[in-house]
């Protein structure tokens, strides 16, 4: 005959153990109970609770860039990639606008061949010159300026000049500009060659008119002996007499 094996709770346990130890260990039992319940339902709330929210979806608009590229969607790696190609071609065309800005900046105003500094070699002279401190007066005093417009800053007035190039494959450089004096006021002609083949421009013709007095030359190439009599030197690209 094979002994009945019935299971015993804690409980009961220790009620064979000691008659009254169970009624002192009960309530630790229940504690522990209660508390192992309690902490699985907790964590069963956890698993079954809502999921962290989405994020936002990546356009070309809104990309910072923070997102890893390999968390991106096709559609998204196409919006950063479209970006950042925008972006590099406007920086592209930024280096691009600031090298012309540059180029022509060098060209027309720093540049030894450029009209200004034309200009300002061909005032220099005239304040210098005898027979122009003569009829315009101090060449501190004197000052030059280009054509005359509405608007009355003299740094607005524009100097008129022109640049061909002839049959001959001749640079014909003209400028006109007006000078005033404490004494007079005149207007400045000057015009330059560069032959075909050549490197340096040479003075044609250099010459103040003031109203009332003879013609002031500066240079004149067609003036006889004038080339055998001096020796020409070459400055800033211009040949002087």
């Amino acid at each position: 005959m094979n002994p009945i094996i019935r299971p015993l709770s804690a409980t009961n346990f220790l009620h064979h153990l000691h008659p009254h130890l169970h009624l002192h260990l009960r309530p630790i039992l229940i504690f522990q109970c209660c508390y192992a319940t309690h902490h699985t339902t907790g964590t069963g709330s956890n698993e079954k609770g809502p999921s962290s929210p989405k994020r936002r979806a990546v356009t070309p608009f809104n990309d910072n860039g923070f997102i890893p590229w390999n968390e991106l969607s096709i559609a998204e790696k196409a919006s950063r990639v479209t970006q950042q190609s925008v972006n590099l071609g406007l920086v592209m065309l930024g280096i691009v606008l600031t090298g012309g800005v540059g180029y022509f900046l060098y060209q027309d105003v720093f540049s030894p061949e450029s009209k200004t500094a034309y200009f300002n070699r061909a005032v220099d002279r005239i304040k210098k010159d005898p027979g122009c401190l003569a009829l315009l007066g101090e060449g501190k005093k004197i000052t030059a300026h280009g054509d005359e417009t509405m608007n009355k800053w003299r740094r607005a007035r524009p100097i008129s000049s022109t640049l061909k190039t002839d049959a001959q494959g001749n640079e014909h450089l003209v400028m006109h500009f007006y000078v005033e004096g404490p004494l007079n006021n005149g207007s400045v002609y000057v015009h330059l060659i560069r032959s075909a083949g050549h490197s340096d421009f040479e003075y044609k013709y250099f010459f103040v008119d003031v109203k009332g007095h003879q013609r002031i030359y500066l240079e004149n190439v067609d003036t006889k002996g004038s080339s055998a009599s001096h020796k020409n030197f070459k400055l800033f690209g211009v040949s002087w007499r």
